[in-house]
């Protein structure tokens, strides 16, 4: 089993900066592509950002390419959100997720991914 923890959300105004972080256990945090998703209230849950174990190659969607930064630091076997530039459409609940993955890759579908986490609140106040 995987167990994800997420941290770091809270209530900003636009233009803010915040840095979520989803720590890991339970299984080797290598061969795990790893990924953030969002869920506004009413919308379904959609694909932010990934990266691929083997390669830490990273995955964005449009609409944070250039204001969102994925990364992963495997010795504290954590995932982090930067979000710069906030704006009040990112308002969500953000969540870590996980799947194995040894051929390396990124899922952008939610249904792809094995394990999440409990979700941390991003507010962003215009």
């Amino acid at each position: 089993q995987v167990q994800l923890v997420e941290s770091g959300g809270g209530l900003v105004q636009a233009g803010a900066s915040l840095r979520l972080s989803c720590v890991q256990s339970g299984r080797a945090f290598t061969t795990y592509t790893m990924a953030w998703f969002r869920q506004a209230p009413g919308k379904e849950r959609d694909f932010v950002a990934g990266i691929a174990w083997s390669d830490d190659s990273t995955y964005y969607a449009d609409s944070v390419k250039g204001r969102f930064t994925i990364s992963r630091d495997g010795a504290k076997r954590t995932v982090y959100l930067q979000m710069n530039s906030l704006k009040p459409e990112d308002t969500a609940v953000y969540y870590c997720a996980a799947v194995y993955r040894p051929g390396g890759g990124v899922f952008r579908n939610p249904r792809d991914y094995d394990y999440w986490g409990q979700g941390t609140q991003v507010t962003v106040s215009s």
